[in-house]
């Protein structure tokens, strides 16, 4: 968990990555897909925005995650807030672990059993193979992905790192979650998904970094209602379900002292609120590491020391 999240850019722009490779998609353990990118790097963002420079003062979640997997491009405010958070939540690496194993799972599903072709991934955060397009792509090799993301670091990976098979396409489009019909109208996104087709829409760890006075259940329902019937929408969010009052607070004072990004715990039935009207997968809203996870070579493990909801649905 405590992946990707947004930031207040504004504004939508957008960076197409031409298909290159095939990508297979054998492996369930998550690695870190390292790029050189120093603390003095800029990313002149496409669409005639102004350059925006990489602030490494202070902890973002998506290179906080990064350090958490053991890879590279995290700074030092990074590491300490990711050592702060693991002082209060010691399970945080086998929380993260499991939520990039319950992606897999999660688009293995869609692409293999349901049949998606296309997929909306929002939050990405900075590559770690395998990606969504890699496992779709595995089973569809025309498949279809669009990432969204808005940290300049993100871009630069995904402008090395995202490349598509030649049947299919991936494109990478700078956007906030929080600005839902920019993404949904944005040109690229037209032209890499066919909107009367079914889309597996991706919120993967990022929904606990919006604010309730953001609206995340509007947003949500906004992405929605954008999608055609058949489409799946999927879902990891933190829960404070499996902590004392204490453990909760202690675990938010750890995140929101240290990042750019305030963290937000929802209860189970705070989590089936975003999933209002759909048609739930089983198991339903489940642990994160339990979700369909019969086939796990390992034990699974407790509840607690993941501390997440997910699920799929289908929406009519």
């Amino acid at each position: 968990m405590f992946a990707a999240a947004t930031t207040n850019y504004d504004g939508a722009s957008h960076l197409t990555l031409q298909p290159t490779v095939s990508n297979s998609c054998t492996t369930m353990t998550p690695q870190p897909m390292g790029v050189s990118v120093s603390s003095q790097d800029s990313q002149q963002v496409a669409g005639g925005r102004a350059e925006r420079r990489i602030d490494t003062s202070v902890a973002h979640p998506a290179r906080r995650y990064d350090y958490w997997l053991g890879g590279k491009d995290n700074f030092a405010a990074d590491r300490a807030s990711g050592d702060a958070v693991a002082a209060a939540f010691p399970t945080v690496r086998t929380a993260v672990l499991e939520n990039r194993k319950f992606l897999h799972r999660a688009v293995t599903h869609l692409a293999r059993d349901f049949g998606i072709r296309q997929f909306l991934d929002i939050g990405t955060g900075i590559p770690t193979s395998p990606n969504t397009h890699q496992i779709a792509q595995g089973y569809a090799p025309d498949a279809r992905i669009v990432y969204v993301d808005n940290d300049p670091i993100v871009l630069a990976h995904a402008r090395a790192l995202l490349s598509s098979t030649p049947e299919g396409a991936t494109a990478y489009l700078d956007a906030d979650l929080r600005e839902p019909d920019k993404i949904i109208d944005h040109p690229e996104l037209r032209r890499t998904i066919d909107l009367s087709q079914p889309v597996g829409l991706m919120l993967v760890s990022i929904l606990h970094f919006i604010a309730d006075s953001d609206d995340p259940y509007g947003t949500v329902a906004r992405l929605v209602r954008a999608m055609p019937s058949g489409s799946y929408l999927t879902i990891t969010h933190v829960t404070g379900d499996y902590f004392s009052t204490e453990e909760s607070t202690a675990l938010l004072n750890a995140n929101n002292n240290r990042a750019a990004v305030d963290l937000h715990l929802r209860s189970h039935g705070q989590v089936a609120r975003f999933f209002q009207d759909l048609e739930l997968v089983e198991p339903g809203i489940a642990p994160v590491a339990e979700w369909r996870a019969e086939q796990a070579q390992e034990p699974r493990p407790p509840k607690e020391d993941v501390s997440g909801w997910a699920a799929v649905a289908r929406i009519p």
